[in-house]
């Protein structure tokens, strides 16, 4: 039965470390701002799975709750560190993060975008279901973002009546061998 509950758990410990990081977390996410959980690269993406696997750590007491509080301030401050510096750099910038990629433009797949990707026709049609997309003419562009998201960009009903901003696709490569 120790599988399930053993006295040896540090239940108490537990809930304790669980109020004292919600803590940490807000004071850090006060401090650094609401940008150090958002998802605009990979490193973001894989910076909070980071922090997630030190919270993970320090709630089960394989490190003590002011190391874990360290370890969190730390990566987060790299974060808002490396942010910084992308915007002051688009060289930096570009070194750190992916851009992202037209898969679709118009109602024209790029097989070729597709395939550098390793994304299937499927997987992209499963994505124009899950935007709500009823056929091909109404898609104005399907580009796989830095972060690994695929944006639609459609009309609701006939495109004529819409008017797309091509400012939207600014930074996104038309194809595999531009770089922007």
């Amino acid at each position: 039965m120790n599988w399930i509950y053993s006295t040896d758990d540090p239940l108490l410990q537990t809930l304790i470390g669980c109020f004292y990081i919600f803590i940490v977390i807000i004071i850090l996410t006060r401090i650094i701002g609401l940008r150090s959980f958002a998802k605009f690269t990979a490193y973001d993406f894989a910076f909070t799975i980071a922090i997630g696997s030190i919270i993970s750590s320090t709630l089960t007491s394989s490190t003590s709750l002011v190391h874990g509080s360290i370890a969190i301030a730390g990566l987060l401050l790299i974060t808002y560190f490396f942010s910084f510096l992308q915007r002051k750099s688009p060289a930096l910038s570009s070194l750190i993060s992916n851009a992202p990629l037209l898969l679709m433009d118009g109602n024209d797949i790029l097989y070729d975008n597709l395939k550098f990707a390793r994304i299937e026709k499927e997987q992209l049609i499963a994505k124009l279901r899950e935007a709500n997309v009823l056929n091909y003419d109404q898609v104005y562009a399907v580009v796989l973002e830095s972060t690994g998201d695929i944006s639609v960009l459609h009309s609701s009903y006939d495109k004529k009546d819409e008017n797309f901003d091509e400012e939207l696709l600014s930074g996104v490569r038309r194809s595999t061998s531009s770089s922007v």
